[in-house]
This record gives C-alpha cells, sequence and structure tokens, in this order.
C-alpha cells in the first residue's frame, strides 16, 4: 500500500496538541476553533493520531512567501 504523507505534493500535516499554541492561533485570526476549515479524519494525510477536535498545521511550499501555513479542525 502506498504511503500518500510521502508524495511530494502532500504538504506537512503537524498536529497541535500544545492547548496554549492553538489559543495563539486562535487569537492570531480572532477566531473560534469552529470557525477553522475544516479536515475530514479519513484524510489519507493526517497524523494517525489526529481526533476529532483536533487542530492541524498545514505547511505548504509558496512561490511568493516561500511557505504558506494554514490550519484546519478535524471533524469526524
Amino acid at each position: 500500500m502506498v504511503n500518500v504523507t510521502d508524495h511530494k505534493f502532500v504538504p506537512d500535516h503537524e498536529l497541535l496538541d500544545d492547548p496554549e499554541e492553538i489559543d495563539e492561533v486562535l487569537a492570531e485570526y480572532n477566531v473560534s476553533k469552529t470557525d477553522l476549515p475544516k479536515i475530514k479524519r479519513t484524510d489519507p494525510a493526517l497524523p494517525d493520531d489526529a481526533e476529532p477536535g483536533d487542530v492541524i498545521r498545514i505547511v505548504r511550499e509558496s512561490r511568493t512567501t516561500d511557505r504558506a501555513i494554514v490550519y484546519r479542525l478535524v471533524i469526524s
């Protein structure tokens, strides 16, 4: 079976497990967790230990800013 997370076009998906870090992100964007874009728990790019309610940081390469960081809320 192929591991999609090893593919060069799949950006890094990192589970944020520090509540203070999550609060800082939410405060920076002035949003609540439920306002974040969603990502399904069944998405093959997610870390294995991601559960509904977790926040994921996705780091993508960008031509204009070198890298772009986005956040997603895991749903079932």
